[in-house]
């Protein structure tokens, strides 16, 4: 989807929110029809202005102030929370009604998560159907949103649609033994950390020193700790995956397949060459991480010697068939909707199907016949896409080959496994991504620069050094031929009027580029107000600091401006990859939405009778894109939370000793600083920041001294020294040993900067969350998110 061309400025001054809004009201109680054109039209707007009120409008719909006649968008916007949302049974409010909040909400990241009011069931309501079981606190339910407006501490009602699963209203923590028979519980929360809880002999169940469990708590005090029961022991912190297993637990990762879904894998036959195309005698090859277990996507390229396609190319890109062995309505299937998707830790991985399928019967292993659902791309010498076409097929992969094999291999060092397929394989791979990688220039998607750590373990589980893997031309080819796949499939399931499941990316909020603008004016760049909201316009941004000393602040920024993808059953766009259309096809061992789009196409283009189920409709789409996009947060943040404990186990040896680093995050807390080399993240309490007040300038990303107008602001080197580390909770504390920024003005200050005591003054420990997490834009290997990441 090329930029749109630079707007004109505007030439009328921006009419307000309100004028806007009243404006409307007046038009449709005229019965006269009002979108854009109209507002754009009443108010004089145009180039620009016409831009800035698309915006608008965007934002105004996310507040549930518009909503149809050509004003609000037929799909929620990304910022509101989605029409229908998986959600937990937080309690009930001094009505006695039942409240909920998201399932998934970082509270660094989002802030506050919105309050729910349950509705109550309408009375005399009958229904043909089984009655629901009642949701309690919590429970996980699928709700259906409405926006409140004036129902104050609330900002949606919901309806119950389906109770997901009964909740246990678990408290998870250490178990640490007693000499009297009683024990304590060091709480696994980074917010709860200092705050135990004493459980009685007696109450101690079977647990034993070490052990992960989860209690009930039984009785509050304001004059001493708090006494709990253990419910549960749920393994010993001592194993080797004690780290995972902490994060499993807490975010309530299904890890156990039942004997249904195993019998079925084990049971399951090798497909054989029924009903597909024999395309074994293609030389495809696949390329992965040299650690990968199970390799679900192959690639092959040669050039097109069609007449009309000069300097053209032929890309087939096959993808391990798993629809032949998990079926719709199957012990398996449901355990893979219940899972989302795999979950990757450090230390191992939960998979979304067992090893049987994943690991062996899906895997595209050399010399081995395996069923795949292909896509062959032609494209043109531009690297545009003149045709595609989808097969079943049965192959048979030439080569298993790591990327580094593949990279050296190019670079003309080939060791004896890539040096026979070089000429004959490696080289047409290159040469076709030389071409596909002119029409992403073209298209110009995101291009962020923050490199990924690595945590490469000992065999004990504990970390052994924090890597950062080198970023090389076989990731990018790989993944540029994986998201040609996924457009491919979009279109494809388009075009036939097919139901599937989108991964959209929004653009951001006018709420985001305004600050994102208060930023860029602190280090003298002005956002144009008339540029249109395109991907290009971030990447211009970050050309202008690249190698200034403001790069990683601004890369940090811009990140931390997007929205954050999701699966949806209704189609709005990809705008960090600059796509109309796009979906999740390459990897359906550890995705389900690949799945279901493997069977979308399945059936439309008549493959086989193991597609979609009869009878799939778009509204239980879309209450499989919402489980599914909870299950990915839900994993996302059991993998960062996993990789914070191993580094602070790490580090919990190394109290007192000082590191480099950048602060990574700033609230009205204090600094979240995070150190070079390792990535770990900790927190400065403000209250130690010297003897100054310091307010936080939101719009600044920063903490400013209320008297000295000393600042410490996102992206600033710093100096710190470790003074506490909760390697359970993954929880580090510093004290700041670098100065300030000096002379910003503060909020209710002056000027210049008055002599401050030295650092270390005693503070909160931690008692705030972690730094905040940007949500990803949806770059990267959009096929296969073997290292954690999700596209």
């Amino acid at each position: 989807m090329p930029a749109s061309p630079r707007a004109t400025a505007l030439s009328v001054p921006e009419p307000s929110r309100e004028a806007i809004l009243n404006f409307i009201e007046s038009e449709r109680e005229a019965g006269r029809e009002v979108g854009r054109r109209e507002i754009a039209k009443a108010f004089g707007l145009s180039g620009g202005g016409k831009i800035w009120l698309k915006r608008l409008l965007k934002d105004l719909e996310e507040e549930g102030e518009t909503g149809g006649d050509g004003v609000a968008r037929p799909v929620h916007p990304r910022g509101a929370l989605p029409p229908v949302l998986l959600s937990e049974i937080k309690g009930k409010d001094r009505d006695g009604d039942l409240t909920a909040a998201p399932l998934e909400w970082d509270e660094a990241e989002q802030g506050p998560a919105p309050r729910i009011l349950i509705e109550r069931p309408r009375e005399g309501r009958r229904t043909h159907k089984a009655a629901a079981p009642a949701p309690g606190p919590g429970d996980q339910v699928l709700l259906k949103l409405t926006r409140l407006k004036g129902v104050e501490g609330f900002a949606y009602s919901g309806r119950v649609l389906k109770v997901m699963g009964k909740g246990k209203a678990q408290v998870l923590g250490i178990f640490r033994a007693l000499p009297d028979g009683s024990g304590r519980l060091v709480p696994i929360d980074k917010k709860a950390q200092g705050r135990e809880a004493l459980i009685p002999k007696g109450r101690t169940g079977e647990a034993e020193d070490g052990d992960l469990v989860s209690v009930s708590m039984r009785r509050e005090s304001r004059f001493g700790p708090p006494e709990a029961q253990v419910r549960e022991r749920l393994g010993s912190i001592k194993s080797e995956r004690a780290v995972s297993l902490i994060a499993i637990h807490a975010h309530g990762i299904p890890h156990e397949f039942p004997p249904a879904a195993l019998k079925e894998a084990d049971d399951a036959p090798l497909a054989n060459l029924q009903g597909r195309e024999d395309w074994r005698a293609l030389p495809l090859v696949t390329i992965d991480p040299a650690d990968a277990k199970d390799h679900d996507d192959a690639v092959h390229a040669a050039p097109d010697d069609a007449p009309d396609n000069p300097g053209g190319h032929i890309v087939t890109v096959a993808i391990a068939d798993v629809a032949a062995y998990v079926r719709p309505g199957s012990a398996l299937d449901r355990e893979a909707l219940e899972r989302g998707n795999s979950v990757y830790f450090p230390d191992g991985v939960v998979p979304m199907l067992p090893e049987r399928i994943s690991n062996d019967l899906c895997s595209l292993r050399e010399g081995e016949d395996r069923p795949a659902l292909a896509v062959r791309l032609v494209l043109k010498a531009d690297g545009s896409k003149k045709s595609h076409s989808f097969h079943r097929i049965l192959m048979r992969s030439a080569a298993k080959l790591s990327y580094s094999q593949a990279q050296d291999a190019i670079d003309g060092k080939p060791d004896d496994k890539a040096g026979p397929v070089r000429e004959s394989i490696l080289m047409p791979l290159w040469a076709a991504y030389g071409v596909a990688a002119r029409a992403r220039d073209a298209r110009q998607p995101l291009d962020l620069d923050l490199p990924e750590r690595k945590l490469v373990l000992k065999p004990d589980g504990s970390v052994d050094r924090v890597i950062v893997p080198e970023r090389l031309a076989a990731h990018r080819l790989i993944e540029e031929f994986m998201i040609l796949a996924n457009v491919a499939a979009a279109e494809t399931l388009e075009k036939a009027g097919s139901q599937l499941i989108y991964r959209c990316h929004d653009e951001p909020s006018l709420e985001k580029m305004r600050a994102l603008g208060e930023v860029l004016a602190s280090i003298g760049i002005k956002l144009p107000k008339d540029a249109a909201l395109r991907p290009v316009l971030f990447n211009r941004i970050l050309k202008m600091i690249k190698g200034s000393e403001n790069e990683t602040l601004m890369n940090e920024v811009v990140l931390r401006t997007q929205a954050q993808a999701e699966y949806v059953a209704e189609n709005y766009g990809h705008f960090g990859l600059n796509l109309r259309r796009y979906a999740h096809f390459t990897s359906p061992i550890r995705r389900y939405a690949d799945l279901i789009v493997h069977r979308a196409l399945i059936t439309a283009l008549k493959l086989g009778d193991d597609g979609l189920a009869k009878g799939t409709t778009l509204e239980a789409l879309r209450e499989v894109a919402t489980r599914i996009s909870a299950a990915e947060r839900r994993a996302m943040a059991a993998e960062r939370e996993t990789t914070d404990r191993l580094i602070a186990h790490f580090l919990a040896d190394q109290i007192g000793a000082s590191f480099d680093g950048r602060i990574g995050g700033v609230n009205r807390a204090g600094l979240f600083v995070k150190l070079d080399g390792t990535g770990a993240d900790g927190f400065v309490p403000a209250s130690t920041l010297g003897a100054d007040y310091y307010r936080y300038d939101e719009a600044a990303h920063a903490l400013i001294g209320e008297r000295t107008g000393e600042s410490f602001r996102l992206g600033d080197r710093v100096h710190v020294k470790l003074v506490e580390a909760a390697p359970v909770a993954g929880a580090l504390r510093f004290e700041l040993l670098s100065e300030g920024r000096q002379g910003m003005p503060g909020p209710g200050g002056r000027r210049g900067r008055f002599p401050s005591p030295g650092r270390g003054r005693s503070g909160s420990t931690f008692g705030a969350s972690r730094s905040p997490a940007p949500a990803k834009p949806g770059r990267g290997k959009s096929g296969k998110p073997k290292s954690g990441k999700r596209r």
